[in-house]
């Protein structure tokens, strides 16, 4: 989220004092519950961290570990549920601020805030871009965030229940409040801090995929359900006022634009989960159903209450009229009231519908019976009827109230709630088809053939009138699985209307057999429908042809996002393919892997080759006349793609967005943006903005591709090379770094939390490969290293300006600070490496190098990284001139000060919990679960003071 920096005088001091007031009532909490003893020895250990944090000189790191290192378990546990609380609590409190100084910007008449609407509009208007151009590109636009279950988010819902309880009193406090309800705010915030610290923060049992839906539609509740209509109206509001003179106004959601929709791959990412199938894609859209019907049945309900409209004192359309007729109220109290009668007639209609979705607990009984609705867009027209009565009859606020919102929802929402994306793994694909050839006596061994000779059989098979599935023959389990799994989604899109399921995304894309295989599947599966020619038994019609499912390439590897724009071109130059993306609309989806591709290469080489592919697809899309949807898999951690959403999008390559946009939010930041109804109306508000300003800013004519971009890209294509080599050297060539990494960071212990359905690695082996690369930046997350945010930079650059010649190597670091200067994606590249430097602590981490037992092995690649840290903290001075970090963002840099004195007693407690737990010796107590549980909440605790490192 990003925010104006608020005066000191405005927001640090009431921050502060909010935070301290917290902490006073978490420590009364301590004191009461556990004890005084308790309670001081919290103190003790808050006041030598703070200490140690302010001048290491007068506290020595041996003075806290002394301290640390004499505690007993129960003692420990205690400080890092204390700690971990505290940081919780300082969060919430720091949202509240960030609210009250977005709040007063806007009272105050300031300047727009980075990232809004107004802010992007203001900008696009100086650059002369008409009103009519900025809604007719609103109205083809499409923006998806799409909540994933990858396991970072280590809070338990009912924490994040009552974490929310504590925001709305804290927002209440110190707000026009009487003595005696100030009093009894106070109170509440007392009780409801008494009660986080009796929640368990952790799971005793692992996450199943149907918990994380749950846990997923928790923020429909809190934020999409109500915000998101609310954001549609008030940007409808704000651009129809801002450009009355064009022609064109923005289509209302139902109608021509759905510009904002929420996807999902909770219940339908299968990809290295054993545990999705085709029974939780079903619960999965069952649950989000139920969920969406229950919005609209209250409502209906509450607009009962609302629209008490007589018809003795207001005209009713002829069509409202017809609609209150059919209702089987025959009260003789609402014969006058047609609104009520109609609203009755659709609650019914309502109520018979989620029964028929299986539903058997309704919010009330209905009166009467109904027709169940077939499609969303019948419930939809229902209530446009009403729309239309109240606007042709002066009842226009009256929309406005409640009525005006439900309709949008239901344009957005449909009886789906999100579009669930299904994912699988290529070598799935390759193996199911493998099996179905060799028992279908077509190809013996399909896996085995050539590339060449895999694409010339899958396309005869699609374009054969048979299937090669036999209900007679016998398949394995996972064959026998994943065919009903695409048997199933047919069924959802029949059930809950074709917005249910949309999307195939192919992990591990390498081939265009990758993607030909997906067409196969579904063909098999009667998601793809050829027709056969008139007058032909054999010869297909692909005229006619559709697939219901787009399926999604994910080029994730270094190599494979080099091969990205070549397998794209050579795939739709094959007709049937270029047919089928005919049929849907001449659109066709991309999905980059920004996790793996970091694994893989390196933060540097990651970005770069990002980069390139979308510059390179984008050309290619243009050639062949295809719109381009890129659909960006970021993270958390700057590592995965994370950082500032609004810069990240503006980043990106001129022409690559072009109003199509998806991308995944993850983990806790999850949390972080949604948990707050009116932060999370923000970020959705920031992803509009950005996408708008992105599509329609003209090219600055200082950056098209000139020579100075050339130079820029070619500068940046031999660093990247460099980085490249020194990330691979230490990570990949390095003998003992894997042991090293499972010794030195907590990734044993976070295989083992509780936080996710989905196993730490794809494959049952310690190596880095097989590593999934969410538990790998968020291990190094932990122990303060965040080596995935910026190593190999350092080395790169050094190595690039490693010249005799003096003035060659001056011109080299004028083109780099030229580049920062004036190109985003540079700047935004350095901008989030600058965040990870300020969080990075090698005092910290050295702590945790200790828990390595070879110490000749802890040497060398300690060493490689502490001289590697030094070089990318030298290097990124020579390139911005500033040696203090996070100098352009103060308020995330006082933010960060105030926080890691904090979490530095976490890590220093997590080292010592986890070298106890490794080393048991002959101690029980450091083996039990309570010392397991310990080394957890430090986990938990750190993650939610770091804010962005899963």
């Amino acid at each position: 989220m990003s925010t104006n920096t608020p005066s000191k005088s405005q927001t640090e001091a009431p921050e502060k004092e909010d935070i301290r007031m917290l902490g006073r009532m978490l420590g009364d909490t301590i004191r009461e519950k556990e004890g005084e003893d308790t309670f001081n020895l919290v103190e003790k250990v808050r006041r030598t961290a703070v200490s140690f944090r302010r001048d290491p000189n007068i506290c020595s790191a041996d003075t806290l570990n002394n301290l640390l290192k004499n505690l007993s378990r129960n003692q420990a546990i205690s400080v890092v549920r204390a700690f971990s609380y505290f940081s919780h609590l300082a969060n919430i409190a720091v949202d509240k601020h960030a609210n009250l100084a977005y709040r007063s910007a806007l009272i105050s008449g300031a300047a727009p805030e980075k990232g809004s609407l107004n802010y992007a509009l203001d900008r696009l208007d100086a650059a002369g871009v008409p009103g009519a151009a900025i809604k007719k590109s609103l109205n083809k636009t499409f923006i998806s965030p799409v909540l994933t279950a990858h396991p970072t988010e280590v809070q338990r819902k009912s924490t994040l229940d009552s974490e929310r309880e504590i925001a709305r009193l804290l927002a209440e406090h110190g707000s026009s409040l009487t003595p005696k309800e100030s009093k009894h705010n106070t109170e509440m915030l007392r009780a409801q801090i008494a009660a986080l610290w009796q929640t368990r923060l952790l799971r005793y049992t692992r996450l199943s995929v149907a918990d994380e839906i749950n846990n997923a539609l928790s923020y429909y509740r809190t934020t999409f359900l109500r915000e998101l209509p609310e954001l549609y109206h008030s940007i409808q509001e704000e651009i129809s006022e801002r450009y009355p003179e064009s022609a064109d106004g923005i289509a209302a959601p139902g109608s021509k634009s759905k510009y904002l929709q929420m996807g999902s791959w909770i219940g339908g990412d299968r990809d290295g989960n054993p545990n999705v199938n085709a029974d939780t894609m079903l619960h999965a859209l069952e649950r989000q159903s139920h969920l969406v019907m229950e919005f609209y049945l209250e409502e209906i309900h509450n607009l009962g209450a609302e629209l008490s409209i007589s018809s003795l004192l207001n005209h009713v359309s002829p069509e409202l009229q017809e609609l209150a007729n059919t209702s089987s109220d025959t009260s003789l109290h609402r014969v006058d009231e047609p609104y009520r009668r109609a609203l009755i007639a659709i609650y019914s209609r309502l109520a018979a519908t989620a029964r028929d979705y299986g539903m058997t607990t309704l919010p009330r009984s209905e009166v009467g019976t109904g027709e169940a609705y077939a499609t969303p867009e019948e419930f939809g027209a229902d209530l446009q009827i009403m729309i239309d009565s109240l606007n042709q009859n002066a009842g226009e606020l009256l929309v406005r109230i409640r009525l005006g919102s439900l309709k949008a929802a239901v344009d957005i929402f449909g009886f789906h709630l999100a579009t669930l994306d299904m994912r699988q793994s290529s070598d799935i694909h390759e193996r199911i088809l493998t099996e179905i050839f060799a028992t279908a006596q077509v190809e013996p061994d399909y896996a085995s053939l050539s590339e060449e000779k895999k694409v010339e059989l899958l396309i005869h098979e699609l374009s054969q009138p048979r299937l090669l599935y036999s209900p007679f023959a016998q398949y394995s389990e996972e064959t026998t699985s994943e065919l009903r799994i695409l048997r199933t989604a047919r069924n959802i899109r029949e059930q809950y209307g074709k917005r249910a399921i949309t999307n195939y995304i192919i992990s591990h894309t390498e081939t265009v057999s990758d993607i030909l295989e997906v067409y196969l599947l579904q063909k098999e599966s009667g998601l793809l429908r050829p027709k056969r020619k008139t007058g032909s038994n054999t010869v297909l019609d692909w005229n006619e042809a559709e697939a219901d499912l787009m399926a999604i390439p994910l080029f994730e590897m270094i190599p494979d996002l080099r091969s990205a724009a070549a397998i794209m071109k050579e795939t739709m130059s094959i007709p049937l393919v270029r047919e089928l993306i005919r049929k849907q609309g001449d659109l066709q989806e991309v999905m980059l892997g920004y996790s793996d591709s970091n694994k893989d290469g390196g933060y540097t080489t990651s970005n770069w080759e990002l980069y390139k592919a979308e510059k390179q697809l984008v050309e290619l899309f243009n050639q062949m006349g295809v719109r381009l949807r890129l659909f960006h898999g970021r993270g958390g951690t700057v590592g995965r793609g994370g950082g500032p959403t609004y810069e990240a999008i503006l980043a990106q390559p001129h022409g690559t967005v072009n109003g199509q946009i998806r991308l995944t939010e993850q983990g806790e930041m999850i949390a972080s943006k949604f948990a707050d109804p009116e932060i999370g109306s923000r970020n959705l508000e920031l992803l509009v903005a950005a996408t708008l300003e992105a599509s329609l800013m003209p090219e600055d004519e200082n950056k098209k591709y000139t020579d100075k971009m050339r130079d820029f890209e070619s500068a940046l294509e031999e660093i990247s090379a460099l980085a490249y080599q020194a990330y691979r050297h230490l990570v990949y060539d390095t003998p003992g770094f894997t042991d090293y990494f499972f010794q030195s960071t907590p990734i044993t212990e976070i295989a083992e939390l509780n936080i996710g359905s989905r196993p730490a690695s794809r494959k049952s082996s310690r190596r880095i490969e097989d590593l999934r690369a969410i538990p790998w930046s968020f291990s190094w997350g932990q122990c303060r290293v965040l080596l995935p945010g910026w190593y190999g930079f350092g080395s790169a650059i050094t190595q690039w300006l490693d010249e005799e010649d003096a003035s060659v190597k001056n011109k080299k670091i004028a083109l780099l600070q030229s580049m920062y200067r004036e190109w985003p994606f540079f700047e935004s590249m350095l901008s989030n490496m600058d965040m990870v430097l300020a969080k990075s602590d090698l005092a910290i981490a050295y702590r945790y190098s200790e828990l390595v037992t070879d110490r000749n092995l802890r040497d060398t690649v300690f060493s490689h990284i502490c001289a590697e840290h030094q070089r990318t903290l030298n290097s990124f001075e020579i390139i911005t001139n500033e040696k203090e970090r996070l100098v352009n963002n103060p308020a995330l840099a006082r933010a960060l000060k105030d926080r890691l004195a904090y979490i530095d007693p976490l890590n220093h407690l997590q080292v010592e919990l986890i070298k106890r737990h490794r080393n048991p010796g002959n101690n029980p107590e450091n083996l039990d679960a309570r010392a397991t549980r310990g080394i957890h909440l430090s986990i938990n605790g750190i993650a939610a003071g770091m804010r962005n490192t899963g």
